[in-house]
């Protein structure tokens, strides 16, 4: 196979594994800073890639999508198999989780069978050793043929050393032990083998034995490919595939799978040693706790209030500390942006800056470690878990759970994540429903005006009015989106103490992503706000919005730009009201039911430009309008609700 390179004169080095491994734990611990991401060509699902040094070489590593197996049940795990077929990866790099080693090592026995040059991380030993699993890593290696490297990827143990042994596989590559199955198993692929027409492996870029085997395990790309070839070839191999299930008496779709199986525990067996625990643990209590059925709920309540409780405490203290600068140059600034040009651009300028050093930073920072924490800490999974039943009541598929609890990250990433749903009607329903998450640039709007000037419990009232609205348009969207729903299978992770330079590394990239990507548009967006009071525009532009504002909303006319800039992004409604408004003060110049009906209809309003391109992007121009439409006229509502009743 031509192990083509994706950087001239780098080994491409690429790490797979099934989710919650430590795979993309380990490719932290070696990328630090310098990740990029991307798409995999024809393919939407993302991808993060870095150069790394180990014992002085360098390299490329790419982290792939996590998958269970290399059947294409999703467009993650296609993207997965195709990539590791496709020969643009010099060596491969298995992370499986030494804890699970019975089910983690049924993957590797798959990746063995592509005929890829490849090393094992054998990754969370700690872990392991936790429940008493003791594996022997020279039987291991032995067995499959293989490097074993034992890493902790959390700790940073191990992880140049996988690289190393990784380059090392590049200079002389070798590939491992396949598995053998039963009698009946290897004569099938004997006989599928001995009618497989020439080239056809080749075109696939994979040896012959595996194609045979994806034949057998009901691989649709690759009886798609072989029924091209040689449609008789197709309908003997279906057969042999049909009689071998007959023979065992197991479905045609899981008979080769339950010999992986068995294979792999096989394995395990033979090289690891299990000492039963005979008490429990702090973690198993800590678990009764957190899985209870009905503690669980209160814990996760306790934890998603605590996630904003802690942004707006520390937020509220680190805004005042850094925004006083800032005031004092805008005293200075202010008088004379009526003057000329110049100086109502420098005005926008920098109150461009001062609202993300002084307004957005100081509450976003503190949010994002805290979710970083939960992650890394493995409680996200759990609480996932625990409103699991609740989403199905309205309508959703188990794992929508996860991209909904990033939407309170940013719904961009959120709405991408929906591809890990495995119908049109699951990803399409999710899609629609993050939108109404409030992420963190709306969080930033609901801590700085709703807590900062009406109390902490109106925020939380936000927060619970948030829940219910999606509870709701869930339900009703459910009924209209057709199709059935799954339930949820996936893994939850071992409680980690995660080290806290691990923590701030994952707060860094998702800061960073603000400073380069939304920082610029809120300066430009200032700065352009600026001019228009300069020249007047913003009058027109408030005038024109005023049936809006003023009529259907009893805002001030002045926010109408702000609304307008806010599809931007939505930190703008919040820095540009304090430009609009002429002062810092704002509950000198609107009522508590103006504030609570601007930070709810910024809340709910037409989502972000960016999220509208990731809608187009991920279920097309029709839902991306039903996204904007069910938004604006929910913010609508709650805004006019307030307005009449308060």
């Amino acid at each position: 196979m031509d192990r083509a390179r994706e950087d001239a004169g780098l080994p491409v080095i690429a790490l797979a594994g099934q989710p919650n491994c430590g795979k993309s734990t380990l490719f932290n611990a070696l990328a630090g800073f310098k990740a990029d991401t991307g798409n995999f060509p024809g393919s939407t699902v993302s991808y993060t890639s870095s150069e790394v040094v180990a014992d002085g070489r360098r390299a490329r590593i790419i982290d792939l999508p996590g998958t269970y197996s290399i059947s294409p049940h999703d467009a993650a795990e296609r993207v997965t198999r195709d990539y590791l077929l496709s020969g643009k990866a010099d060596v491969l790099v298995a992370v499986v989780d030494a804890s699970v080693l019975a089910r983690s090592i049924e993957l590797t026995l798959q990746l063995l069978e592509m005929g890829v040059p490849m090393v094992l991380a054998l990754n969370m030993l700690d872990e392991a050793e936790r429940k008493g699993i003791d594996v022997d890593v020279a039987r291991l290696e032995k067995r499959l043929g293989i490097p074993v490297v034992p890493t902790i990827a959390i700790r940073g143990k191990g992880v140049v050393s996988v690289v190393s042994r990784a380059l090392d596989m590049a200079d002389r590559p070798s590939l491992g032990t396949p598995p053998i199955y039963d009698r009946d198993v290897e004569e099938t692929v004997r006989g599928i083998l001995d009618r497989m027409p020439g080239g056809l492996a080749d075109g696939i870029g994979a040896p012959e034995r595996f194609v045979a085997l994806r034949l057998l395990e009901g691989d649709p790309v690759i009886e798609e490919v072989a029924g091209n070839a040689d449609p008789e070839f197709l309908r003997f191999a279906l057969d042999e595939r049909k009689r071998l299930a007959v023979l065992h008496d197991w479905p045609e779709e899981t008979t080769l799978s339950s010999h992986r199986h068995a294979v792999a525990m096989d394995l395990f067996e033979a090289v690891a040693r299990v000492v039963p625990r005979r008490k429990m643990t702090l973690r198993d209590r800590l678990d009764g706790v957190v899985m209870h059925p009905v503690l669980g709920l209160g814990v996760a309540g306790a934890a998603i209030a605590s996630l904003f409780l802690v942004a707006f405490l520390f937020g509220d203290l680190l805004a005042g500390v850094v925004s006083a600068p800032f005031e004092s140059l805008l005293e200075v600034l202010s008088p004379r942006a009526s003057e000329s040009f110049i100086w109502a651009m420098l005005r926008g300028f920098v109150e461009g800056v001062a609202g993300g050093v002084g307004i957005v930073l100081p509450y976003l920072l503190p949010l994002l470690f805290m979710m970083s924490l939960y992650e890394d800490v493995g409680y996200l999974p759990r609480a996932a878990y625990m409103v699991d039943g609740a989403l199905h009541r309205i309508g959703l598929h188990g794992k929508s759970v996860i991209p909904l609890i990033l939407g309170y990250g940013c719904n961009v990433p959120a709405i991408m994540g929906t591809r890990i749903l495995e119908t049109p009607r699951d990803r399409i329903l999710t899609s629609l429903l993050v939108p109404l998450i409030p992420c963190s640039a709306r969080t930033v709007v609901i801590l700085a005006l709703v807590a900062a000037l009406l109390g902490p419990l109106y925020a939380l009232g936000v927060y619970a009015l948030n829940i219910v609205v999606a509870a709701v348009a869930g339900r009703i969207l459910s009924s209209m989106v057709k199709g059935s729903q799954a339930g949820l299978l996936m893994d939850v992770p071992p409680y980690r103490v995660p080290p806290l330079r691990s923590v701030l590394k994952k707060v860094w990239f998702r800061t960073y992503e603000f400073l380069v990507a939304a920082w610029p548009i809120l300066i430009v967006a200032s700065v352009i706000m600026g001019i228009l009071e300069y020249v007047g525009i913003n009058n027109w532009m408030n005038a024109v919005l005023r049936p809006l504002t003023v009529g259907l909303l009893g805002l001030p006319e002045a926010v109408g730009v702000t609304l307008f800039f806010g599809v931007l992004r939505k930190e703008l409604s919040l820095i540009l009201l304090f430009q609009a408004l002429g002062t810092d003060d704002v509950a000198a110049v609107m009522s508590p039911a103006q504030i609570l009906g601007f930070s709810l209809f910024v809340t709910f309003y037409v989502p972000c430009v960016a999220t509208i391109a990731t809608l187009v992007r991920e279920v097309g121009w029709r839902w991306a309008g039903v996204s904007t439409a069910l938004n604006t006229g929910i913010a609508l509502a709650a805004a006019f609700f307030v307005r009449v009743f308060w």
